[in-house]
């Protein structure tokens, strides 16, 4: 298939403007500009180019021309003599589209400037405009006799020869060549490729990375024989789906957890939790989502309770989650409960950085999972994606990811225990063995507090303490004051006598509507052999018929 690259023959002719020289209407040229920034020249060294004739401008670039962009690459065409801005994007091999603008051009306003400089041997006059906060300086010359820039912007001045964004990023003409002889890109060819403006930007936006698409508007719901498909599997009456997901190999690149939820019924804020089931021992997660909670291990701390599937054994890790969200107060389904300049949000949108986890995932393939604590029938609707983006973390290194804890009882509604092991003074305790030393050790950690109504853990401060082999590594008190930030995603919240509504409230590391970030505790280097952590929680007493709980995962992170 063709692409949108100009081809260009035979030889340039290139003439050295000492002095200004008119440029001859009806030949074609190529400018050569260079990029700098703060007086140094861009490491990429990859020269924008235009290519102008009488009937059209190519805005393109040295990799392009030369067949060694890398996908997706974009070029811009300005037809004459309507001024029509075309995008045309090379996505892939054989995947090409394009869009157009007639009033792109015509629409910009500047602002000119007495004050002249040389540039290529051309007296040159100063534009300027703003676009999107940024103050644009453009450099351009009435005398070269033809009118073409080396983006979008300037394109009816004259013949730009430099444009400058806030005073310090610079793209300037360093050469002008006569083109003996050159194809122009067909435009009339490019309507099968033809999009609007908005569509073209996604398509573009979103070819830049990997989208892997687990669920698409997907009922986590409860009720008594949940039916599972072929891909997608329910469990703990509905509350837990699962899907196989393969994952790319890929270096190091970024990651990301993207879920929707909206109400579908439950009008209430719920624990919410993404996670990796790990297959990788005897025992699994899976085993019990099948069969029952009773084929994990047990955590026993002497306090008369046994969690099941809490920590790392020989035969078992626990999930690993790469998201602690909670949901708002019936958002889409409740937002007919109207408040007088309120105008609430359809869905809640929560996004979150998990790249330290990706080695587990690399290459693989993995049981990706979402858990919605509830007892309601219509329940919530969601949907996930994981992007993943290439080259932006550092070079590779060996890294090791451990899971070694996670109290979240995901299968709350298949009978796995509440995590009030904190009742305890040894509270959750996990051994460990590693065979190799690891250096700069941390632990990724998720905390929670819940239960227990006003008096309880999710309303009152609590500290948090990580214990290393006996000694107090970190000690915080997790608390959020920025609840009523999220006022708009909870319609259905209990509006109080105070004034204040209850999803105003401040809590335990988490708000009605948003995501729980981890915190990451340094443990230093540690050595191989047998460690073990522990996490201490000063958990209040029952109340009534409540109890409170803390929700809390961990996973060890290091280099080998």
């Amino acid at each position: 298939m063709k692409h949108f690259s100009i081809l260009i023959f035979s030889v340039f002719v290139s003439f050295n403007l000492q002095a200004q020289r008119v440029l001859k209407h009806d030949a074609v040229y190529k400018i050569t500009y260079f990029r700098s920034a703060d007086g140094k020249p861009k490491e990429d060294r990859n020269p924008v180019v235009l290519i102008t004739s009488a009937k059209q401008n190519l805005i393109t670039n040295a990799a392009i021309l030369d067949h060694k962009a890398k996908y997706p690459y974009e070029q811009s065409i300005v037809e004459k003599p309507d001024q029509i801005l075309f995008q045309l994007a090379d996505l892939s091999v054989d995947n090409e589209i394009a869009s157009s603008d007639i009033t792109a051009i015509a629409k910009q306003v500047f602002e000119f400037v007495s004050e002249t400089k040389i540039i290529l041997g051309y007296t040159c006059k100063r534009a300027t405009t703003v676009v999107n906060s940024n103050r644009i300086d453009l450099w351009y010359s009435t005398d070269a006799g033809i009118k073409a820039a080396p983006t979008s912007l300037g394109q009816n001045l004259g013949l730009v020869l430099e444009q400058v964004r806030n005073g310090n990023s610079y793209i300037t003409a360093a050469k002008i060549e006569e083109v003996k002889k050159a194809m122009p890109i067909d435009l009339e060819k490019m309507s099968s490729k033809l999009t609007d403006g908005l569509t073209y930007k996604d398509l573009l936006w979103k070819s830049r990375f990997t989208t892997l698409n687990v669920f698409n508007n997907e009922k986590i719901n409860f009720i008594d024989k949940p039916l599972s498909n072929d891909s997608i599997f329910r469990f703990a009456g509905g509350t837990v789906i699962a899907r196989k997901v393969k994952f790319p190999q890929l270096t190091n690149p970024n990651v990301f957890v993207d879920l929707t939820e909206q109400s579908n019924g439950d009008a209430y804020d719920r624990t919410g939790s993404v996670f990796i089931i790990p297959t990788d021992k005897m025992i699994s997660l899976m085993d019990a989502l099948e069969n029952s909670v009773k084929v994990l291990p047990v955590y026993d701390n002497g306090n008369g309770k046994k969690y099941q599937g809490v920590v790392a054994t020989g035969d078992y890790s626990p999930v690993i989650e790469l998201m602690r969200f909670f949901t708002p107060f019936g958002v889409g389904k409740y937002n007919t409960l109207k408040l007088k300049d309120k105008n609430w949000a359809e869905k809640v949108y929560y996004r979150q950085d998990v790249s330290e986890l990706f080695p587990l995932m690399n290459g693989k393939e993995a049981w990706v999972a979402v858990f919605i604590g509830n007892y309601d029938k219509g329940g919530h609707q969601v949907s996930l994606n994981i992007t993943l983006h290439n080259g932006g973390r550092p070079k590779e290194v060996k890294e090791v990811v451990l899971p070694l804890f996670n109290s979240t009882n995901v299968m709350e509604m298949a009978g796995q225990e509440y995590a009030t092991m904190f009742s305890s003074d040894k509270g959750l305790e996990v051994s460990f063995t590693l065979t190799k030393d690891l250096k700069d050790a941390k632990l990724r950690y998720i905390t929670t507090g819940h239960g227990g109504w006003s008096n309880g853990d999710e309303f009152v401060p609590k500290k948090n303490t990580i214990w290393l082999d006996e000694k107090e590594v970190f000690a915080f008190t997790p608390w959020r004051q920025d609840c009523g930030s999220y006022r708009l995603s909870n319609p259905a919240s209990g509006n109080f006598e105070s004034g204040l509504s209850s999803s105003d409230l401040s809590r335990s590391n988490w708000c009605p509507g948003t995501v729980t970030n981890p915190s990451w505790v340094g443990l230093g280097d540690l050595k191989a052999g047998e460690h073990t952590i522990k996490v201490t929680i000063p958990m209040g007493k029952p109340e009534g018929g409540s109890s409170s709980a803390w929700n809390v995962s961990g996973v060890l992170l290091g280099v080998e």
